[in-house]
């Protein structure tokens, strides 16, 4: 069914998203519009999941969600400009489980986590050529988490924190 949540918020044709190709699983399931399902699915496949079995020999089990469709402000700040979680065109990734049970949380890693840095290195990197905005984690509003959204500016701009 349809989400309206007034006349910002809203999703058309949501799709609930648990899981992707190759028994990955999304947790806790999200709410997505079709484009940023597709074009995140699409970069799990053709990025992550080559990404973690080169560095890990091990492929995702499971992507850990913060914040999906969520009808707010920007930073829910309330004199802010809507966030694309209000159409269900963003998604808050915060851990990354591997099929060896391997978790790998994307806050901030100490000195020795040499393994670890380069996949978030190559998760911040990759994820800019999918989507228009990549932000954090390290930032005031993202410490604990990627953003990663389809927002689209007249401009062309795409904004990648890297």
């Amino acid at each position: 069914e349809p989400i309206q949540d007034g006349p910002n918020c809203g999703i058309a044709h949501p799709i609930e998203v648990s899981g992707f190709a190759g028994g990955i699983q999304l947790r806790p399931a999200a709410k997505l519009n079709c484009t940023m399902t597709k074009v995140f699915a699409t970069w799990v496949k053709n990025e992550l999941v080559p990404d973690t079995r080169f560095r890990y020999f091990s492929g995702v089990k499971t992507i850990y969600q913060m914040s999906s469709y969520s009808c707010r402000k920007m930073n829910s700040r309330r004199n802010n400009p809507w966030s694309e979680h209000a159409k269900g065109n963003a998604l808050d990734i915060g851990k990354f489980v591997l099929r060896s049970g391997k978790e790998i949380d994307v806050r901030k890693k100490g000195f020795f986590a040499f393994r670890e840095k380069g996949l978030l290195k190559s998760v911040r990197q990759d994820s800019c050529k999918y989507f228009n905005t990549v932000l954090g984690p390290g930032d005031a509003y993202h410490g604990d988490h990627f953003h990663f959204d389809l927002r689209s500016r007249k401009s062309g701009y795409r904004h990648c924190s890297l």
